[in-house]
């Protein structure tokens, strides 16, 4: 703009910037630069609009109005002595950038020359750039969010390890319960045992004294001094009598604290499969609450990664994760030591289930020594090889007295060598999605004893050998077991217990 003069009743403020931004507001200038003469009573003005195609939009539209006034370039060159304040102004060119004079020194000193296609390509430029930054910063993120999944998928291996150690857990402690109703069945059959070995004694002092009193009945007849004989005799046998009576009362009694045992025991079994039961949800929960933790931290990790730090909200949802995981870890802190607890509980009622099945077959063999063995529950040696099979191909080859010694010698070498830890025929294979022990029928000692002595040997020796591999597989011997001979399975305490009850109501009724 030229030709700006400032008269001395002019009101308007010439001097300040802000004035002509004001006034030309409408095509957005950014800026007014005046360059007064030396008396500062005309000035020319310098107005910059933005660097890019829209500022080159307003520029030519501020030109535009000046030119429809009449005040542009043109009329400014035609006028030669222009009187008063009459502005002029128009887009400066490659003319005025290289005419000589202030304005061009001017413009060559703070301004470039530039065409309209290089304005294009510094604003496309310009465009492309926070695209290509994105773009980067997008594959920076990226990166670290695969980071972050290969972490996310290592604590999910981890906690699959876990579960299996869980699975494992479990395993032992059925192991252990079965242990326990096993030492509970034995402690029943030793209080049964002693109750029968009190009842037989009292039931033998009746017996001798009725055959007493029928002897004294028979001399009643006789002399004055045999009658008080027989008068001493009867008051020792009243005595006796009175004394089996006390026997009898405490007979019951022992009969009484006998069943109240049994519910004992049916109430600690009872006890134990509620600890089982807890212990099991504590470890779902604990479970649950380690796959929660695993998650928290993933979700706070790339909140880190993919929120801005200065995001108030981002950073709050930060906080109240980091809250959350640790109340978690305080829950799960817990959640261990009440495991712990049941786990020493859970170890202590396994070893009492053990002891007591230890004596129960105690019991068991006592009560075999005494009766036929011919009940349903027994005490079976697991790993003994079965003499049968042995006498029955024996005899096929040898006269009876000789068969009879042939499978002696011949069943206690193979019962030897089922001893040998050397020795181990068996093979592991999968079987339903499970890795299971079979016995390996290519075993060279094997094929040579079924194909000497047939199926009926080979069958009863594996049958021996598989027994001793699971109730005694390292010490490799011959051990004691309740066994239920009628489903030819492992007798569990609940029918052991029951059996006994069975047994002494059966006595009752014979007694009567």
């Amino acid at each position: 703009m030229v030709n700006i003069v400032k008269e001395s009743d002019d009101a308007n403020d010439f001097d300040n910037t802000e004035y002509w931004l004001k006034r030309f507001s409408k095509y957005k200038p950014e800026d007014v630069e005046l360059l007064w003469d030396a008396e500062k009573r005309t000035a020319k003005a310098f107005v910059r609009f933005n660097n890019g195609l829209i500022g080159l939009k307003n520029a030519m539209e501020f030109e535009k109005a000046f030119e429809a006034n009449r005040h542009s370039k043109k009329e400014w060159s035609a006028s030669e002595n222009p009187s008063g304040s009459r502005i002029y102004a128009w887009l400066a060119r490659a003319n005025d950038f290289e005419s000589q004079g202030p304005l061009g020194d001017y413009l060559r000193m703070n301004r470039d020359l530039k065409t309209v296609s290089e304005v294009e390509q510094e604003v496309a430029k310009t465009r492309n750039r926070p695209v290509i930054e994105l773009a980067t910063e997008i594959d920076m993120r990226n990166e670290n969010l695969d980071d972050l999944q290969s972490k996310c998928n290592q604590k999910i291996m981890s906690l699959s390890k876990m579960t299996e150690e869980i699975d494992s857990m479990h395993r032992s402690f059925c192991e252990a319960r079965r242990k326990l109703q096993h030492h509970a069945q034995m402690r029943v059959n030793e209080l049964l045992a002693e109750r029968e070995r009190a009842h037989a004694e009292v039931e033998k002092l009746r017996k001798e004294h009725e055959l007493r009193s029928k002897e004294v009945s028979k001399k009643v007849a006789q002399t004055e001094r045999e009658k008080q004989k027989l008068d001493e005799e009867k008051r020792k046998n009243d005595v006796r009598n009175s004394c089996l009576h006390m026997a009898s009362i405490e007979q019951k009694k022992a009969d009484e604290g006998l069943l109240r045992l049994i519910e004992e025991q049916k109430r600690e079994k009872e006890e134990a499969w509620k600890k089982v039961v807890e212990l099991g949800r504590q470890l779902a929960a604990k479970q649950q609450l380690e796959m929660e933790i695993v998650g928290l931290k993933g979700k706070v990790k790339v909140l880190k990664h993919l929120g801005d730090e200065d995001n108030t909200a981002v950073q709050e949802q930060i906080k109240k994760m980091n809250d959350e995981l640790e109340a978690k870890m305080e829950e799960m802190g817990d959640l261990e030591d009440m495991n712990l607890t049941l786990m020493v509980k859970e170890r202590e009622s396994n070893d009492e289930l053990q002891d007591t099945r230890k004596e129960l077959i105690k019991c068991f063999l006592e009560m075999q020594d005494k009766s036929s063995g011919r009940g349903i529950i027994r005490v079976k040696r697991m790993g003994e090889i079965d003499m049968k099979a042995f006498n029955d191909a024996c005899k096929k080859k040898f006269d009876s007295e000789e068969a009879e010694i042939k499978a002696s010698e011949l069943c206690s070498l193979w019962q030897e060598k089922l001893t040998n830890p050397k020795w181990h025929p068996v093979k592991v294979v999968a079987v339903e999605g499970a890795l299971k022990e079979v016995i390996n029928e290519d075993d060279e000692v094997l094929k040579t004893l079924k194909a000497e002595w047939g199926s009926g040997i080979f069958d009863a020796v594996v049958a021996a050998f598989m027994e001793m591999n699971e109730y005694n597989p390292s010490g490799r011997y011959v051990v004691n077991e309740l066994w239920n001979f009628r489903d030819k399975r492992k007798a569990t305490l609940k029918e052991v217990i029951s059996y006994i009850l069975q047994d002494m109501k059966s006595q009752k009724r014979k007694r009567r």
